[in-house]
């Protein structure tokens, strides 16, 4: 798990360099909040529309390149956008981090399943470990592109390309040992987990805005500085590292589906909390408890949509940690149109309002049925 964690981060730190980095596109190369926006549709859709074919491969071959390929790819994309001034060539580089964090996902979330076993606190540290990405790119991103301006983003390529050399010596380690065709056994209940997807989808749409807005929001309606618009970013997702942890440990003692329900149930009143208060020091706090209810889920519903489809691990892990969560960044550019005429307040109170969608969404999960799984089948094609 440690491994698998740590990859986790390095992938998902490029994707929260992308909100990180949004704010000094709309200041320094004056790109609109519809731009803005359509930066998170880039990634999104880079993400989210490979990731079912991905994981449907992962589940039938082993494919021990694709993981360390895509995180390479996540970082040099998002690495390279702050290089160019043309929005068409920061689109398309964004796009190809959105490719690369679909590469990663689904054969990542398979392994990391394997290594975690039945443990939801367990498959919290590998969700965690992304959560722990998203944490560190604006506490890294934001004085680097404060100092050097948007080329900093170039310095954040060499972790992606070290880590992929990392997962290809591990596998390459354990080749021997690993099976290179996967079969998980068990009834899968795909009504459970379209159920669960839709929820996903309308969480995804929550933090996504909340990703791309915060900050901007500390910028434009509090009257803070960039750095403070940034430290509210971090403090954010610095929570929702907690969170994912928090959600494991809760699902182990309490059960997943109420975990679930309670994360969701929380969001409301902590979303409108953060809204109310107008000082943008004491709102801090505020944001970083958004960041923490909100992510209580994260990890749970990983797991849940593996249980949920127990034949099929990948391409669970393909739409839980990919489609479904990039997902909401389909609805940005309309998050845009709202900032462009209500400012950035005006998307976060329409956010604010989103998770009545998930608390009914989520009145349709059950509790998976614990099935004795037959002997794994092991073969061995070339891959």
């Amino acid at each position: 798990m440690r491994i698998w964690a740590s990859a986790h981060a390095v992938d998902d730190f490029y994707q929260g360099l992308v909100p990180a980095a949004v704010p000094y596109f709309v200041l320094q190369r004056d790109f609109s909040y519809v731009q803005a926006s359509g930066l998170a549709l880039a990634a999104t859709l880079g993400s989210a529309l490979p990731q079912v074919p991905i994981g449907l491969l992962a589940d039938r071959f082993r494919l021990h390149w694709m993981s360390p390929l895509g995180v390479s790819l996540a970082g040099l994309g998002a690495g390279l956008s702050g290089l160019t001034p043309s929005y068409p060539l920061v689109f398309a580089l964004l796009l190809m981090a959105g490719v690369g964090v679909a590469m990663f996902h689904p054969p990542a979330g398979r392994d990391a399943r394997r290594a975690a076993g039945g443990s939801a606190t367990a498959m919290s540290y590998f969700a965690a470990g992304g959560s722990v990405g998203f944490f560190i790119a604006p506490a890294l991103v934001t004085p680097a592109l404060d100092t050097l301006g948007m080329s900093a983003t170039a310095l954040f390529i060499p972790p992606a390309v070290l880590m992929g050399f990392v997962l290809l010596r591990h596998h390459n380690r354990t080749s021997d040992t690993a099976v290179t065709r996967v079969r998980r056994q068990g009834k899968d209940r795909p009504g459970r987990f379209a159920a669960l997807t839709a929820v996903e989808i309308v969480r995804s749409t929550i933090s996504t805005g909340l990703n791309t807005f915060i900050a901007l929001y500390w910028i434009r309606h509090l009257d803070a500085s960039s750095s403070l618009g940034g430290l509210a970013l971090t403090l954010e997702l610095g929570g929702g590292v907690a969170g994912t942890l928090l959600g494991g440990r809760l699902a182990d003692r309490i059960g997943m589906v109420r975990t679930v329900q309670i994360g969701n149930a929380a969001m409301l009143p902590a979303l409108w909390l953060m809204l109310i208060c107008d000082d943008k020091y004491a709102a801090l706090p505020l944001a970083l408890l958004v960041g923490l209810i909100s992510n209580i889920p994260f990890a749970v519903l990983i797991k849940l949509g593996q249980d949920y489809l127990p034949s099929r691990p990948g391409t669970a892990a393909g739409v839980t940690l990919g489609l479904a969560m990039s997902a909401g960044g389909l609805f940005m550019p309309l998050l845009g149109l709202i900032a462009t005429h209500y400012g950035p307040r005006g998307a976060l109170a329409v956010l604010a309002t989103v998770p009545v969608l998930a608390i009914l969404l989520s009145t349709f999960l059950r509790e998976p049925v614990q099935e004795e799984p037959a002997p794994a089948e092991d073969t061995s094609l070339a891959t």
